[in-house]
């Protein structure tokens, strides 16, 4: 299911585009998810990860579109958004907040689904990788990018999560192994981080969720050609 947000102030406006991501998906299939949110405010303030694609008028009332990405982007770095406006020099700053688009107003049906169909592409891409999680009373299943980052506590293993801490018997080279195709490197000897939720590198420390994780000396290079790597991908 690919789920939208639809951020409008203007009820045509917004019914325009409603009607659009139906007729989208009458065409080429698939099952989507449409919720109108009509401001800024209304989508930013208490923001959920639970949208794939933000549809988002930049002029609006009490929030305009670019201050609700901002805050949007602080806490979800995957949705893709992409601003609805009818002035080309605030698409263009929409790069800084990384809008994969942006549709000019008036909209036209064949412009918007051709930019549609990039967005949904961009994604799925970021999907992910599902890990289950051996727990003593079952298990759990969650998307690597749910991931902050792994620690390593003796013969423990510590995943750092979204949702919580959750802590496991097991070797941390067979978690390297498997996540590291999906974005992992290994820092250090004791942590396993996600490359997804780096905000920075500083001196021989990385920022992962507000914490600075050790860099070893040894894998400095490998961990900053691998970063740049992962960056150039996404």
């Amino acid at each position: 299911m690919i789920r939208i947000a639809v951020v409008e102030d203007e009820d045509a406006s917004a019914m325009k585009l409603m009607g659009f991501i139906e007729r989208y998906r009458l065409e080429n299939g698939g099952n989507f998810r449409t919720v109108r949110f009509k401001d800024g405010d209304e989508i930013a303030e208490g923001y959920k990860d639970e949208f794939d694609i933000i549809l988002m008028d930049i002029q609006m009332r009490f929030m305009d579109g670019m201050t609700a990405a901002e805050k949007i982007r602080q806490m979800d770095r995957k949705v893709v958004i992409m601003f609805i406006t009818n002035r080309i020099d605030y698409a263009i700053r929409g790069y800084a907040v990384d809008a994969v688009d942006y549709v000019l107003k008036p909209v036209s049906y064949f412009a918007f689904a051709s930019k549609l169909t990039r967005a949904i592409e961009r994604a799925s891409r970021s999907e992910g990788h599902m890990v289950v999680i051996p727990l003593a009373s079952g298990y759990i299943r969650t998307n690597t990018e749910e991931i902050y980052y792994i620690e390593s506590e003796g013969h423990n293993i510590v995943y750092h999560t979204k949702t919580g801490d959750y802590r496991i018997r097991g070797k941390m080279a067979d978690l390297e192994r498997e996540l590291g195709p999906h974005g992992f490197f290994r820092c250090n000897k004791g942590y396993l981080v996600n490359l997804l939720h780096i905000g920075g590198v500083e001196g021989s420390a990385c920022l992962v969720n507000g914490e600075k994780l050790l860099i070893s000396r040894a894998r400095k290079n490998d961990f900053m050609a691998a970063l740049a790597d992962y960056l150039g991908r996404t």
